[in-house]
């Protein structure tokens, strides 16, 4: 039961559902993240490490940059992510950050300082 809670816990938080559906699409670092959702870095880390604390993404070192993926094994996650996925013209916020994504590269500058 703690499984189920767990996962609608995660989503209840606007920022933590919005970094799922990112990287529900592709691997994300947190400045990525950050640019793509106009928020803090810090922020970004946090909701990231609870992420990573409930075994929902996964990290890799990729040259300076930490990448992170979505956790595929969480079918009742993975299932509510398509659900949103398939019906986001109804979400015109998510809506907009799946278009920001492909300006992705414009923003790992900002790891870098």
């Amino acid at each position: 039961m703690d499984s189920i809670t767990n996962v609608f816990k995660i989503l209840s938080d606007e920022t933590r559902l919005r970094m799922l559906l990112l990287l529900f699409k592709e691997d994300l670092c947190v400045c990525q993240l950050s640019g793509i959702l106009k928020v803090p870095q810090p922020r970004i880390s946090k909701n990231l490490s609870k992420l990573r604390d409930l075994s929902l993404v996964s990290d890799n070192r990729q040259e300076k940059y930490v990448y992170y993926s979505l956790k595929k094994e969480n079918t009742l996650l993975i299932f509510t992510i398509k659900n949103i996925i398939d019906n986001l013209e109804f979400y015109p916020q998510l809506l907009l950050d799946n278009q920001r994504i492909s300006d992705k590269e414009k923003y790992l500058i900002k790891c870098c300082i």
